[in-house]
């Protein structure tokens, strides 16, 4: 089974290849990664794709959290989230097929950002599904180039309020879980 995991870490150089070292280590294929700013300053949030069963998946949270530098992790596989991905794909075209090309991109509701005399660069974004099932349409036009990027995924509906941490040492120690008072203020003797 696939699982989308999301991981809050700190802006230092190697923390994404130390993490990825991990999934390593651990055997897995990291079938999408993701990595960009989070609503809080300083920390980086990745989203990544494994697939495995849940007892792997587990320890891989639990080695997460055991990174210094990792401040959360949170498995959304079993919430409901909305999960987006973007693509950008140069198709070859001509006369003929332009406009044949543009009603399909429109019936998928993407859109066409570059065009030039032999080929039209299209951009959808939506479920992966979707992306995939207007990647192999235009297949059948050519496709020249292809970037996508990674899945990313929030959890639907209302988020419970969470606490300002006022100290990113609690907060690395806690890593996503609920503590006590006493316990938020604790410095661990640093």
């Amino acid at each position: 089974m696939k699982h989308t995991l999301v991981a809050w870490m700190r802006d230092k150089p190697g923390v994404l290849n130390r993490v990825s070292g991990l999934l390593r280590r651990r055997n897995f294929n990291i079938d999408s990664l993701q990595v960009g700013h989070s609503e809080e300053p300083g920390i980086s949030r990745m989203t990544f794709v494994v697939d495995g069963d849940e007892r792997m998946v587990d320890q891989v949270i639990q080695q997460l959290r055991k990174s210094v530098d990792v401040t959360r992790v949170e498995d959304l596989s079993d919430h409901p989230m909305v999960a987006r991905e973007l693509a950008l794909v140069r198709v070859a075209t001509n006369a003929d097929t332009r406009s044949e090309i543009v009603q399909m991109v429109n019936i998928y509701r993407g859109e066409i950002v570059d065009v030039a005399l032999d080929s039209m660069v299209v951009q959808i974004v939506g479920s992966e599904d979707r992306v995939d099932s207007l990647i192999a349409l235009l297949d059948h036009f050519g496709i020249q180039e292809m970037v996508r990027t990674g899945r990313v995924a929030v959890v639907r509906g209302a988020m419970e309020k969470r606490l300002r941490r006022a100290s990113t040492v609690w907060r690395a120690q806690a890593n996503g879980k609920d503590a006590s008072a006493a316990e938020r203020f604790k410095t661990g003797g640093v």
